[in-house]
């Protein structure tokens, strides 16, 4: 028998639960299978958020021949014969065959050249699945010619409707009386991911006997401890164990990181998916506290991609044990995103005249760069003026945090602001 998330797999747009971004009222998929053109696309998400499904739905939904690759188990030769045989399914003026690539981010680079000609041409519609940025997997060539979509964990009200579902609808459900008394614990394993709640829930009802069963968040727990990796069919434990690590990074437990880190690699994880990981943790955890930290990571990646297994644990392992007994600040990642919070609110704020760039005699008439200060030219490199908007310019956006570092940092900036960073 099929397994419960199967069962459940949405055959259109109105059984899909989530992502109202992409395909509700109005939203730019949906208006695509309306509209019968779809142009190739990346999905990027997480896993158990609807890649594959929604991908599934657009073929069904455009009446058109759907192939599907697993980056995993295919090489170029799959690749090829695949466009051959769109190629040749293709009719007059009917919609080009879709080409589903799960995993498209663990296609090499010679796979995916393979696919370049039949994109362009429009041998194929491509839609990749990745649960990994594809602007570090994918060649630019390629991601030049998609679009890319983002796909976010489901939201406690969407995971509530799949739960309500599952038990009226599903077919072997509906022959039990299940009540849901408590959800808790369901929402919080599942994290987010529609297959792994339905893997849970479906662990739990059969366990229990009889055509009543209660759902309780202690015995969803109990079922749990009792088959840890019972609801992982899918190797979403890999994105458990990376948090894992990067909150124990973040938390400055050293043996905790290790011991993590060693779960991947006992596992086969790729040794890059790491160092990118301690990259990103480096500038958003430790940031300003320690600048040190992203070199260091970033020596690790490329030391890592010179040298790879069995060795490239030797200085993922150093960098871990840095970054974790380093101080941490996340000043700079907060900053940024009270900036790009700003941007979006008040838009485009027009550049003082004084900081314009003056590169021609007209600019120059107009004001473009007069009354620009040179800070070298003044005592201590630096002289008191407006940089930022004028509507914007007394905003404040990053805020020094309590690390050795930063209060050098802070404290300059006193002596040259003053009241400003009072």
């Amino acid at each position: 028998m099929e397994p419960l998330a199967e069962r459940l797999r949405p055959r259109s747009l109105d059984e899909y639960i989530g992502q109202k971004h992409l395909v509700g009222e109005g939203a730019v998929i949906r208006k695509m299978i309306e509209s019968k053109r779809i142009s190739s696309f990346i999905l990027w998400g997480p896993p158990g958020v609807g890649k594959t499904t929604l991908a599934q739905i657009v073929a069904h939904e455009l009446e058109t021949p759907f192939y599907t690759l697993s980056a995993v188990t295919s090489g170029v030769k799959d690749v090829r014969d695949v466009i051959q045989r769109a190629q040749s399914n293709r009719f007059f003026n009917s919609a080009s065959p879709i080409l589903f690539i799960d995993e498209i981010h663990r296609f090499s680079k010679s796979q995916q050249d393979s696919l370049l000609g039949a994109v362009e041409k429009g041998v194929v519609t491509l839609i990749g699945a990745t649960t990994e940025n594809p602007s570090f997997e994918v060649i630019r060539p390629l991601l030049s010619r998609c679009q890319l979509y983002v796909l976010k964990s489901l939201e406690k009200d969407d995971l509530l409707e799949l739960l309500h579902r599952a038990v009226t609808e599903d077919v072997e459900l509906k022959k039990r009386n299940i009540r849901l008394t408590e959800t808790g614990a369901l929402l919080r394993y599942s994290g987010g991911d529609a297959r792994k709640l339905l893997n849970i829930l479906e662990l739990v009802v059969t366990s229990e006997e009889g055509s009543d069963v209660e759902i309780t968040d202690e015995k969803v727990v109990s079922r749990l401890q009792q088959n840890p990796l019972a609801y992982d069919k899918d190797g979403e434990m890999h994105y458990d164990i990376i948090s894992a690590f990067i909150k124990s990074i973040r938390g400055s437990d050293p043996d905790a990181a290790l011991y993590w880190m060693a779960r991947m690699i006992e596992g086969g994880e790729d040794p890059q998916f790491i160092a990118r990981r301690m990259v990103i943790s480096a500038a958003e955890d430790i940031g300003l506290a320690n600048p040190n930290a992203l070199l260091l990571a970033n020596a690790a990646f490329d030391t890592v991609m010179k040298i790879g297994w069995p060795e490239g644990r030797i200085p993922l392992a150093e960098c871990a044990v840095y970054l974790a007994t380093s101080p941490k600040s996340n000043s700079a990642y907060l900053g940024i995103d009270a900036a790009l919070a700003e941007v979006r609110q008040s838009g485009n704020q027009p550049v003082p005249l004084h900081l314009r760039n003056a590169p021609t005699k007209l600019m120059a008439e107009l004001g473009y760069s007069d009354g620009y200060l040179y800070p070298h030219d003044f005592p201590g490199h630096f002289t008191q003026q407006q940089y930022l908007p004028d509507q914007l310019q007394e905003a404040r956006f990053w805020h020094p945090q309590h690390s050795p570092s930063e209060e050098k940092m802070y404290q300059w900036m006193k002596t040259c602001w003053g009241e400003r960073f009072e």
